[in-house]
């Protein structure tokens, strides 16, 4: 399995730009815009592999979250990448002393970033690579490659479908919209019309249908789609 990532950052531009970096490496992905909410998520059995935190968040700062999982026995081996628009050495310190396990600069390439999470993760013996292979059903998707396989026999996807089935694949049996779907693959600095997610899924679906998988990518009507092999 990937490595389990959750991004507690209040700004939803800036967290969902650092969840499509870390799901296009591969990871699984939770997004947090409040402390409680990370709790939340705690509570129903999501224990993330690393955390990337932001300094300023409404309620609980990101240093006071960060000591208070460094305090409890079952939290404490989180490992703990703090994210801030503060730079100061006093700063970066008192980030390090709280029990962060590295400090990242706003503003910040997302490359640079991917790097120090990876490197984090080998530090914490978490250190597994991003997965190279998904499996769901029939389908088998190898990241490392940019393969897709059905039933052992390999197919051949555009890149916009190769991406959307990637993303389906890593999030399966959850209903996203299509402007879910178009901020986490186009990305949010491509304007796009909703309509074009559709014309994609149908294109997806018709690669699909010839090895009798195509029911895979599921319409919810008056929600978007979801990603099912049951």
């Amino acid at each position: 399995m990937s490595a389990k990532v959750l991004i507690l950052e209040d700004e939803r531009d800036i967290r969902e730009m650092l969840a499509f970096c870390m799901q296009q490496a591969g990871y699984q992905v939770e997004q947090a815009a409040t402390a409680e909410r990370v709790f939340s998520l705690f509570k129903e059995g999501f224990k993330p592999d690393i955390m990337l935190v932001d300094w300023m968040l409404p309620g609980a700062s990101g240093v006071e979250l960060t000591k208070k999982l460094k305090k409890d026995q079952n939290y404490q081996d989180i490992p703990v990448i703090m994210l801030t628009a503060r730079g100061e050495e006093d700063d970066r310190v008192q980030g390090l002393e709280a029990g962060a396990d590295d400090y990242v600069v706003k503003p910040f390439s997302p490359r640079e970033l991917l790097a120090r999470v990876q490197a984090v993760l080998r530090r914490s013996g978490k250190g597994n690579n991003p997965s190279e292979q998904l499996a769901h059903g029939d389908i088998q998707l190898d990241t490392a490659g940019h393969r897709v396989l059905i039933n052992g026999e390999e197919i051949h996807l555009g890149p916009t479908e190769y991406k959307i089935l990637h993303f389906f694949m890593s999030h399966p049996e959850r209903v996203y919209s299509r402007g879910q779907l178009l901020d986490s693959v186009w990305g949010q600095q491509v304007v796009v019309e909703e309509r074009t997610v559709d014309v994609h899924i149908r294109r997806l679906r018709k690669a699909l249908q010839d090895y009798n998988v195509e029911n895979y990518v599921q319409t919810v009507r008056g929600s978007g789609y979801r990603f099912s092999a049951k």
